[in-house]
């Protein structure tokens, strides 16, 4: 019987989780959860410099958002460290490794002659076999790994497939630095093999590391698990991803008002294929996705694609849940606090209301939020450049004539509404946009918005009228207040 699946996702805490990142993830997660596995995370802060809590807790929000869930405890990479000095010792003891006691200058002066004469090798292998009673006494040693000097090392990758590099291209690196700390390369290595990692599957930026990763679980007589890189993210140009394509934080994707299954969909698309099936729910990704169907090529960031799927997830998604993913949104935002402040029990209900109409045309959760301003809005609504032009003194005339056939409305509802102003409009002989424009402007404060009539039966009869009113204060109309 195989050894249950465990994957791991190990991103650095230098800054948010990016979008490659996110995607990475989800794919360690997936292939996990679809043979009964776990996804383990762990925080690679060994450079402590520029690591962060703060990015730490961006990483674990943003996964969390997602609903990307690891198994287990957050495990935290420099807090390994001495078992990490441990495994180097261990190396050096069993002569898989050796003491190097080249300065600074040396490596200086070793680095600028192979890249002089093309060579791949920066290191020279000076202290591999040499006597370390040579070493001078002012010089702390690093320790190296006595890597193989002949042959070639090969990585069978499940989406890149046979990979081999010679050996007389690749360095001794080094596994413990002069001042006793260890370096990624060991410390990747060790995490793997103790936490039981039976798939590694990353960019194919570390695509190179795999081969000096392997020749390390080789000298250890250790396992090596099963690889896959995958492709990086690119942008529509097929250039390298940047801000101006997408290369965001999730948390912008949040803050855009992305639904986290939406992103997720998007995401498992980036790269990976079934079929032609664009859609997937959560348990369909699990069951389908597989590693050898991710393809070799750099996917393409489309922001017009993941708008059109959010847009689909919203139109599918339950009216009262996407009030709630508002309501956290605006909680979530730093300018949102105000409104999420405003959405009262009778607001809120009346969002519920809307929401069918509103999320007809939305693609993300900003869009709805933005058709809703006319909900937050306080009385008397400002009005936009555009719906100023439209209330000339006419049109306030023929508002003011709107509202008292409104007055009669009983009981309030969008079809009663639209029956009086349809006979309001035969009335005057004019088409219904002309009547009904000035309503939008005088209710919303602009001159597009969700349809009207839904507009007036969400806002009620009072607040309607009111805001009529408030419009009429300083033309020549007569209306009698509601």
């Amino acid at each position: 019987m195989p050894d249950p699946v465990v994957t791991r996702f190990a991103p650095s805490p230098t800054g948010f989780l990016h979008i490659g990142g996110a995607r990475t993830a989800l794919f360690n997660w997936l292939y996990a959860r679809g043979r009964g596995g776990k996804m383990l995370l762990r925080i690679e802060d060994t450079d402590r410099e520029r690591s962060t809590q703060a990015a730490v807790d961006a990483i674990l929000d943003g996964l969390s958002w997602l609903g990307i869930a690891w198994d287990g405890e957050v495990i935290f990479q420099f807090a390994r460290s001495a078992r990490h000095r441990e495994v180097a010792e261990q190396m050096l003891a069993s002569g898989h490794a050796y003491r190097c006691y080249a300065s600074a200058e040396e490596l200086t002066q070793m680095r600028e002659a192979a890249r002089r004469e093309g060579r791949s090798k920066l290191y020279d292998g000076r202290w591999r076999d040499r006597d370390p009673r040579e070493a001078p006494p002012s010089v702390k040693p690093a320790i190296r790994l006595k890597a193989p000097l002949t042959g070639e090392t090969v990585i069978d990758d499940q989406v890149q497939g046979r990979v081999a590099w010679q050996n007389e291209n690749l360095d001794d690196l080094v596994l413990l630095r002069s001042d006793g700390t260890p370096t990624y390369m060991l410390a990747v290595v060790v995490d793997d093999h103790d936490m039981g990692v039976t798939h590694i599957i990353r960019g194919d930026d570390h695509l190179t590391n795999a081969a000096r990763q392997k020749q390390i679980y080789d000298s250890l007589g250790w396992h090596v698990p099963t690889m896959a890189h995958i492709p990086l993210i690119h942008g529509p140009d097929g250039s390298k991803l940047s801000k101006r394509h997408g290369a965001l934080g999730v948390d912008a994707y949040r803050a855009m008002g992305y639904l986290p299954p939406a992103l997720r969909n998007y995401l498992v698309r980036l790269g990976w294929s079934h079929g032609d099936q664009e859609i997937f729910s959560t348990e369909e990704m699990i069951e389908a996705f597989d590693l050898p169907q991710i393809g070799r090529s750099p996917a393409r960031f489309d922001f017009a694609k993941l708008e059109n799927l959010n847009g689909h997830y919203i139109r599918q998604s339950a009216d009262a849940e996407l009030v709630t993913a508002i309501d956290r949104l605006l909680l979530h935002l730093a300018n949102g606090a105000n409104l999420a402040a405003k959405l009262t029990p009778r607001l809120r209900q009346q969002f519920l209301t809307a929401m069918p109409s509103l999320k007809e045309r939305a693609k993300t959760l900003i869009d709805i939020i933005d058709g809703a301003h006319f909900l937050f809005a306080d009385r008397p609504i400002p009005l936009d450049d555009r719906a100023k032009a439209l209330l000339t003194l006419e049109a306030k005339a023929l508002l003011g004539e709107t509202a008292q056939e409104l007055i009669a409305v009983e009981p309030w509802t969008s079809e009663g509404i639209e029956q009086a102003v349809r006979r309001l409009a035969e009335r005057r002989g004019l088409k219904l946009g002309a009547v009904a424009q000035p309503l939008r402007a005088a209710l919303t404060g602009r001159i597009t918005s969700p349809g009207i009539f839904e507009v007036l039966a969400v806002l009620g009869k009072e607040e309607s009228l009111g805001r009529v009113l408030d419009q009429l204060t300083d033309a020549d109309v007569s209306l009698r207040a509601p």
